[in-house]
């Protein structure tokens, strides 16, 4: 199978998927300054349906790049770009607001993925894609803790990992991350990795389906489409342009 086929199309559907995500984020991290920042006591902020809101952004977020990865053209630049996004964003907060770094965030994350993926495509073509997408799903499932050391799914803690793991920065940048290491955005390569190639897989499952030959794909909501096509500067700018509005409007006694 030909993975690489549909490259240097852009379906209409995906991108509006990626553009209500996006709103989502945006609105999310809204009410995150909201919160920290100016100081509202909003209980439901900290509740499960906020996080399970948090969780639904990264979620789709990362599953889809995997997915959109045999779509583009010239992975590696757009994997080193994306990753330059991220260390942007870590310096911009450190020099800004260190008590609020992004150290290792979703886009750190987003484009060491698209780098692997450049070697790691040679697994793909042989692949059977619902075998690789279930067993990518399951490693996730199984990750999903370490970064609070231990193997499991959210509450389900099946073996404590040993603290020898958890030692530095790099550690950290895997899933491990040393006591004291801080960020207020922390997406590390696993268990996320397992995420991201589950979305690969399941392109190669709507491949081999024939789904890039119907119409559907095509079908866009255009305001939303347009986000999702400019998502990466949208996403860089968004917070600066929250953070200078919430100051303008604080300084003005609205917030």
């Amino acid at each position: 199978m030909d993975w690489k086929a549909e490259r240097s199309k852009r379906y209409g559907l995906l991108d509006t998927i990626r553009g209500i995500t996006l709103l989502s984020m945006i609105l999310y991290h809204g009410a995150w300054d909201m919160v920290y920042l100016y100081g509202r006591r909003w209980g439901w902020y900290a509740g499960t349906g906020a996080y399970l809101w948090q969780q639904s952004i990264c979620w789709t977020f990362i599953f889809l790049s995997g997915f959109c990865w045999f779509l583009g053209r010239k992975p590696l630049r757009r994997g080193l770009f994306v990753f330059g996004g991220g260390l942007l964003v870590t310096a911009a907060t450190l020099a800004v607001m260190p008590e609020n770094r992004v150290v290792f965030g979703v886009l750190t994350l987003i484009g060491s993925c698209m780098l692997l993926m450049v070697p790691l495509q040679r697994v793909f073509s042989p692949a059977e894609p619902r075998v690789g997408f279930g067993v990518s799903l399951l490693l996730f499932a199984v990750t999903r803790n370490v970064n609070r050391g231990w193997l499991g799914f959210e509450g389900l803690r099946l073996l404590r990992l040993p603290r020898e793991l958890y030692a530095n920065l790099f550690t950290a940048y895997l899933g491990f991350p040393p006591e004291g290491f801080f960020s207020t955005d922390y997406f590390s390569l696993f268990p996320w990795l397992f995420l991201f190639l589950a979305g690969g897989f399941a392109y190669g499952m709507a491949r081999g389906k024939g789904m890039f030959d119907r119409g559907f794909l095509r079908c866009e909501i255009k305001p939303f489409a347009f986000l999702g096509r400019h998502s990466l500067p949208i996403y860089l700018l968004h917070q600066p342009i929250l953070y200078i509005v919430g100051r303008v409007c604080a300084g003005m006694g609205w917030l």
